[in-house]
């Protein structure tokens, strides 16, 4: 447990409580070291009763109280947030989650500040989540250590450099909605074919996740699995040919690339 570090919240939304319940669940704070406001009384009440956090009145008083703030308020209102911040400003550790806002612009407000941004995910909401890290050049290896740690109690975490955070927004920020997206087309299919949706969605939605969590745990490469699967003339081989006569790759690079500008653009 990080005993001594005070963590003070702005904006308590989906993705922070879901990062929150992560710290919570693996005592990686004491409860009454995290600090949250939200311009939503009623959203840093609800977080603060639900896991014993202390709910605050301002954004003064939580950059008062606290070493360390986590932003995760929406994108368009940074420049409100960051201003509110720079009258009581104290050389706290910035981590911030939000999508497109590179790290140029807290240094351009907040002078010499320590930025880490976070590209987290919404499977954080089920301690599954893909994030990724990266921070500014005056950030001390304890400092990195931490922003790493606090991401790992919801899932898995990688250290990156800013010129890919874009890309990661695109893959896996953004990616769940895709993902829900081609699940669901799967089950639609199946639902043609006479199955009953709830029973095609779940099988579609495990089959994915069970594919996902072998992927990643035999390490053994795609194509070797894909093979795994794959019987010569078999009913695999004949969907593997559909696939990879489509333009399915070539929708989904345009997908990622397309999403990846729109980050970009947002910063």
């Amino acid at each position: 447990m990080n005993s001594n570090v005070k963590l003070g919240v702005i904006g308590c939304g989906k993705m922070a409580s879901a990062i929150l319940g992560g710290v919570f669940n693996n005592n990686f704070l004491q409860n009454e070291n995290i600090y949250l406001f939200d311009v939503n009384k009623n959203a840093s009440l609800l977080l603060s009763d639900k896991f014993g956090f202390v709910s605050c009145d301002s954004i003064k008083e939580v950059v008062e109280k606290c070493d360390t703030l986590f932003l995760a308020v929406k994108p368009f209102v940074v420049d409100d947030v960051l201003n509110e911040i720079k009258k009581y400003y104290r050389n706290n550790l910035i981590l911030s989650i939000l999508a497109g806002v590179k790290i140029k612009k807290y240094e351009d407000i907040l002078l010499d500040s320590r930025v880490v941004r976070i590209m987290p995910n919404t499977p954080a909401l089920v301690n599954s989540g893909a994030s990724a890290i990266c921070y500014s050049n005056n950030v001390n290896l304890d400092e990195i250590e931490f922003a790493f740690n606090l991401m790992k109690t919801c899932g898995e975490v990688i250290k990156t450099t800013e010129d890919k955070m874009d890309i990661i927004t695109a893959l896996s920020g953004s990616g769940p909605a895709f993902y829900f997206k081609i699940i669901e087309d799967f089950a639609n299919a199946a639902v043609k074919l006479g199955l009953a949706y709830d029973e095609a969605l779940l099988l579609s939605a495990q089959t994915a996740l069970g594919s996902a969590k072998l992927l990643i745990e035999s390490k053994v490469g795609v194509n070797t699995l894909i093979q795994n699967v794959t019987t010569p003339g078999g009913c695999t081989a004949v969907g593997n040919d559909v696939l990879n006569n489509s333009d399915i790759s070539q929708i989904i690079d345009k997908t990622i690339d397309e999403t990846a500008k729109k980050a970009k653009a947002l910063g």
